[in-house]
Order: structure tokens, then C-alpha cells, then sequence
């Protein structure tokens, strides 16, 4: 994909959606901190599904830490992974209290030393919480940086260097909702949805599939 391209697959992604927000509810950061940690290998539906239950009984640290693990699971018991999530929230709310004063951090390296948190959610809570023009790069995000062309690379770590390295500046802040959007629901992984894709113009993908 030519930087002409790239420019203008982003202003029309732009144009569609000029203001992309996560799918995941939250109104703090330690709760975005949670609902990212629980939504590995799992949907932000199942995700909302369980913090709504969650977040009104224990939605700090301290109260998470007062729920106790066994409680906890209780409340994310239907998300997969749940038991092993639910020991590394505790862990991570432990640390939170111990080491930041019960606060998240605003740093990519702070952020992965916690227990659960990889690069890639460390990356997503940069960019929703603190505004960092930053690339988390899921299996969606992923999928679409090789098969559009935009920034093909073989490991999470290439393709997330090659976008923040090829989207024009002004673009990157929400370029990370934009393509996660764009993954989700129009360039799907086993059958992409070509015909109602706005940017299938400027897409390298040689196999558009077409309208059924």
C-alpha cells in the first residue's frame, strides 16, 4: 500500500467514524485496566456482560483485593480463562496498591510488569486512558495490516512497529480503534465483506470477495 493509499485509507475510516471509541465499558482507568486484562481470548460483549456485575460491587483495587479471589471468580466465571485472570487481577491489584499507590501507571514498562498485562493491553490502555498514539495489535489488527498491505510483518511486534512507522501523524491516535473496528465487523478472517468495505479501493488484498 502507497502512502497516497494509506493517506487516503484513513480519511475515509475517518470520515465514517470520526470519533472511535473502545467497545469495552468503563468509567476509570483501573476499570479499563480490568476490562482489558479479561478480555484476552474473549469478546467485549462477554467482557461488559461480567464488569457490569463486577464494577458496582469492587471497581478499585482495594475493593477487588476485599472481594477476594474465589468471589471474584464468581463475577467473571463466564469469560474464558477466567480462573488464571482472576489470580493475576489480584496479583495485579496487589501491585497496584504496593508499588503506585493504588494507581495505574502511564508507562508501557511499569504497565507489563503487572501480572496479566502484556504489550498488547499494556498498548490499548496507553491509548484509551492516556491518549498515546499507540498500536495494540490483536488478532484482528493483525489480520488487517498484512492482508491490506498497510503493514505486513510476521510477529505482533512488525506489524505494530510498521503501522506506527507508515500511518501519517495525524491518523495514529485512533487508528488503533479504526482498524480494530475494521477487523471485527467488515474485514472478518475467514470471510471479509469486500463489497461493503469503504476502503477496499485502496486494499492490496487480491482475493475481494464478492458481494453474495
Amino acid at each position: 500500500m502507497t502512502p497516497q493509499a494509506i493517506e487516503s485509507f484513513f480519511a475515509t475510516l475517518k470520515a465514517a467514524n470520526p470519533m472511535p471509541v473502545s467497545e469495552l465499558e468503563y468509567c476509570s482507568v483501573f476499570e479499563l485496566l480490568v476490562a482489558v486484562l479479561l478480555s484476552a481470548q474473549a469478546t467485549d460483549v462477554s467482557v461488559n456482560k461480567a464488569t457490569r456485575r463486577l464494577f458496582p460491587v469492587a471497581n478499585t483495587p482495594q475493593k477487588i483485593l476485599a472481594l477476594g479471589q474465589d468471589r471474584l471468580k464468581d463475577y467473571i466465571k463466564s469469560i474464558g480463562l477466567f480462573r488464571a485472570k482472576a489470580k493475576h487481577l489480584m496479583q495485579t491489584c496487589q501491585m497496584l496498591i504496593e508499588q503506585h499507590g493504588g494507581q495505574v501507571p502511564g508507562s508501557l514498562e511499569a504497565l507489563q510488569t503487572l501480572p496479566g498485562v502484556g504489550r498488547k493491553t499494556a498498548n490499548v490502555v496507553l491509548n484509551v486512558a492516556f491518549g498515546e498514539a499507540t498500536m495494540a495489535v490483536d488478532t484482528h489488527l493483525f489480520r488487517v495490516a498484512n492482508r491490506t498491505g498497510l503493514a505486513p510483518g510476521k510477529t505482533p511486534y512488525e506489524v505494530e512497529m510498521g503501522l506506527l512507522r507508515r500511518i501519517p501523524k495525524d491518523y495514529l491516535t485512533d487508528a488503533h480503534h479504526w482498524l480494530i473496528l475494521h477487523g471485527r465487523y467488515i474485514c472478518q478472517a475467514r470471510k471479509p465483506l469486500c463489497w461493503q468495505c469503504g476502503v477496499s479501493a485502496w486494499c492490496d488484498f487480491a482475493d475481494k470477495t464478492p458481494r453474495p
